[in-house]
């Protein structure tokens, strides 16, 4: 695209000028004491009052959002026919135990931040304590706003509550980052069009008499017809839908009957429906429906279906994309970008690039040479808090280009 980057390094081939040494410590002092203190979906207040006092000690002026959750801040004044750059980051930790053997261990019992929402959060924070001075000293060419969102892991997301409070009102474009275990430390990994993928919840509860197992012609067999569901719609949908978008479901609960010779009158079955078409997302309610319809209807079960919406697939727009290359790059080389694949977990990052353009990086947060395999959303997940440093670098990188 040829953007150029201005206002921390002179050289645009430096691979760091955004932060001190001091600022590195601080932040990673910070991250930590998040990791210590993680809070679940919606109870995020103490997250929510330690950014909002850091930033206001950096003369800024952050409004919590309604709920008490999450808060926003803007950063520069307002520029006749350039929108704000949004950057974004998601507060809540995981009702997982922490299993690391780490000094800044979760202190609280069954809760860790074992998604890197506090790394998430200390990025956008550092950067806006960078940007801030830079506007101080005229430096900032054009106004950012710093999106620090609650409720990511619960569906459909707080991202939904986030933008009804009117964080999107004036942006142009908006980022954010998430914490990749497989990318190593110094790097981050790029996709433009779909990143990651849509994510709904899907209950049935099926009813009908019920019976003697041995006069099954004079019942309706709920354990065959829940069979019949657990297998037929996952098939069903593979001839339905377009192969390409990735309409899939998955089960993850079946209960049906309590004893051999008896033939139940409820059972239920839940899943996901996960998609990575944006178009395909928008049809799959009606297609699940009428394939559980005509599935339940041959064995005369009544059914109740629950599809419960999550979030759309992560979308990222080209230019968007091309940015947060174009920041990267300039840091730390070409070889600090790499082609990632799309995920088929949900983010609901999502809802925002609904309304306006943007892009989702994936941050590497993998020591060098660390080749333990590690995951999201496990007790053990932990992250090289050198990535945060390279998360700020970015950000700051995107804001300054011209």
């Amino acid at each position: 695209m040829g953007h150029t980057l201005t206002g921390v390094n002179d050289s645009p081939a430096a691979p760091s000028g955004a932060l001190s040494e001091e600022m590195r410590d601080e932040l990673i002092a910070f991250r930590r004491d998040l990791h210590r203190h993680p809070e679940l979906s919606r109870q995020e207040f103490r997250t929510t009052q330690k950014v909002r006092e850091r930033l206001e000690q950096a003369g800024l002026e952050p409004e919590v959002l309604p709920g008490g959750t999450g808060l926003v801040c803007d950063i520069g004044a307002d520029s006749p026919g350039r929108g704000r750059l949004a950057l974004r980051a998601d507060l809540d930790a995981l009702p997982v135990p922490d299993t690391k053997s780490v000094p800044y261990r979760s202190t609280v019992e069954g809760r860790a931040h074992a998604c890197g929402h506090d790394v998430h959060t200390t990025v956008v924070l550092g950067t806006g304590l960078v940007l801030a001075e830079l506007d101080r000293q005229g430096r900032l060419p054009r106004p950012v706003r710093l999106v620090f969102q609650a409720a990511e892991e619960v569906m459909p997301g707080g991202a939904i509550d986030a933008v009804k409070a009117g964080v999107l009102d004036g942006v142009e474009r908006i980022f954010a980052v998430h914490c990749d275990p497989k990318v190593e430390v110094g790097r981050i990994g790029l996709r433009v069009g779909p990143i990651t993928s849509a994510a709904d919840k899907l209950l049935l509860a099926l009813d009908g008499p019920g019976g003697h197992s041995a006069r099954p012609h004079l019942t309706t067999d709920l354990v065959m017809a829940t069979a019949k569901l657990a297998t037929e719609l996952p098939t069903v949908l593979t001839r339905r839908a377009d192969p390409r978008s990735g309409l899939s479901v998955v089960w993850g609960r079946i209960q049906a009957g309590h004893a051999a010779n008896v033939i139940p009158q409820h059972a239920e079955l839940e899943g996901t429906v996960r998609c990575l078409d944006l178009a395909a997302w928008h049809e799959a309610p009606d297609l699940v429906h009428e394939v559980i319809d005509q599935v339940a209807a041959m064995y005369r079960a009544k059914c109740e279906i629950t599809y419960q919406r999550g979030v759309p697939p992560v979308v990222n727009e080209a230019v968007s994309t091309e940015m947060l290359r174009d920041a990267m790059t300039a840091r730390y080389g070409l070889h600090a970008v790499e082609d990632t694949e799309q995920s088929l977990g949900g983010e609901d990052f999502s809802w925002y690039l609904e309304r306006v353009p943007g892009a989702l990086a994936r941050l590497g947060v993998r020591p060098v040479g660390d080749t333990v395999k590690r995951d999201l959303h496990q007790g053990d997940f932990d992250a090289d808090e050198g990535a945060i440093a390279v998360g700020v670098d970015l950000f700051t990188g995107v804001a300054l280009l011209v």
